[in-house]
């Protein structure tokens, strides 16, 4: 995806940010949180690193609707050019269990793999529905950082994170 496809289906960007996050996703809001919030992430965070070349994006469709997506940041330090961070894994509430986001992993992989990257990062909210599929596409735990990220829903409770990698 470029930063110019962001432009033609922002309102679908927006919709699939704007509903996992209310589903209680933890990937950096916390509600309220608006369509409009939605889509400023989009054009504001991501489309500008698409168009420096510092991130890919990746993006399952389901007919013409965005049914998930993730991104792979490559803009590293100079003492890292062999390693990527995986950001923002997320699947539609309708669309999941349907195997889309093995299937982003596995793009996403492919690609950091043809840059000649080596690791991947990600870090996940402790517990999360994501961590188990992590864990099986070889993602190993370093461990975990209690009170890292303020809860989705609650903003009173702080969550832990886990950290993890994968050598590719």
């Amino acid at each position: 995806m470029t930063a110019e496809d962001i432009d033609r289906e922002l309102s679908e960007f927006g919709a699939l940010l704007h509903a996992v996050v209310h589903d209680g996703a933890s990937i950096g809001f916390v509600l309220p949180f608006s369509e409009t919030d939605a889509r400023q992430f989009w054009t504001e965070r991501v489309r500008p690193d698409l168009a420096g070349g510092t991130r890919d994006l990746f993006v399952a469709w389901t007919g013409n609707r965005i049914a998930g997506s993730v991104q792979l940041f490559h803009g590293t330090p100079a003492n890292q050019p062999h390693r990527a961070d995986v950001n923002k894994l997320m699947v539609h509430p309708s669309y999941r269990r349907r195997g889309i986001a093995k299937t982003l992993m596995t793009a996403l992989e492919r690609k950091a793999k043809a840059m000649g990257r080596s690791l991947i990062t990600l870090d996940t909210r402790t517990g999360d529905t994501a961590e188990p599929l992590y864990t099986a596409l070889g993602y190993r735990t370093v461990g975990v950082i209690p009170n890292f990220c303020r809860d989705t829903v609650d903003a009173n409770r702080l969550d832990p994170t886990t950290i993890m990698y994968k050598e590719i």
